[in-house]
């Protein structure tokens, strides 16, 4: 099945109801450009302000517990999203992983939490300029995708709709240094063939992988028309529609043509 390029922003920590009128306008652009998915993970404060407002994208949260509830100051339950509007959550980013000590174990917990809720997980990986530079990459993004996925039998038969994987190479993801397209492009096919030796050839080929780490209007395109890029998980650039519309518009040329 080939699926619409999808465009997820990650707000971080950043906005505060002042912004509400960015994703408004984020919502209204994504309604001329049908032939992409366009999702937005604010922070949780505005999970619901933008649910109850947004009539064409998505929205989601950047985190959840692994838990369903209980004694954890200051957490937030997959279940406790949902019911704020969630449709979706990010793991395994390397700010939790680096910020909050998440092992691959506990990121694979909060993947089984979600699905467990409804929600659909975009599940991220990628290594660091020391691991690159010592020529370990493709093999330690799939170890640690691999540990963080839950199994196959776990996974709901419609993965597709379920999983996203987003590769994000840490040296890029705040830089403004993108991966170069061969870069993209070696790391993709091998998560591809990962998904396809886990969950075989159908399912493992329904699954989304998008690349994030700088990307801008100015490079999009480029990195869109690498093999088996689905779309984008955009940082800095979503904070303002015009720039992450421009990357959303460069996804959907292809379609428009």
């Amino acid at each position: 099945m080939t699926r619409r390029p999808y465009i997820v922003g990650n707000w971080k920590m950043h906005g505060t109801r002042a912004m509400l009128s960015e994703a408004r306008a984020i919502d209204r652009a994504a309604q001329r450009h049908m032939k992409v998915e366009v999702a937005l993970a604010p922070p949780y404060t505005l999970i619901h302000p933008i649910h109850r407002e947004a009539e064409q994208i998505g929205v989601g949260a950047q985190d959840c517990h692994h838990m369903d509830g209980g004694a954890h100051t200051g957490d937030i339950s997959a279940a406790m999203i949902a019911d704020a509007g969630a449709k979706f959550v990010i793991l395994g980013h390397s700010e939790r992983r680096t910020e909050h000590s998440e092992g691959d174990a506990r990121v694979r917990a909060k993947a089984e939490a979600a699905l467990a809720a409804g929600l659909r997980i975009i599940m991220c990986c990628g290594e660091s300029a020391e691991t690159r530079e010592s020529g370990k990459a493709v093999a330690f993004v799939k170890r640690q995708l691999k540990a963080s996925l839950p199994p196959a039998d776990q996974l709901p038969a419609d993965i597709g709709d379920k999983l996203t994987v987003a590769y994000e190479p840490i040296w890029a993801i705040g830089t403004g240094n993108a991966a170069t397209t061969d870069d993209i492009a070696e790391m993709h096919g091998a998560i591809r063939a990962l998904l396809v030796e886990l969950f075989g050839e159908e399912h493992g080929r329904d699954v989304r992988i998008i690349y994030g780490g700088s990307v801008k209007p100015e490079n999009a395109a480029a990195i869109f028309a690498v093999p088996d890029v689905g779309g984008a998980l955009v940082g800095g650039a979503s904070l303002t529609a015009d720039s992450f519309m421009g990357i959303a518009l460069a996804a959907s040329e292809p379609f428009e043509n």
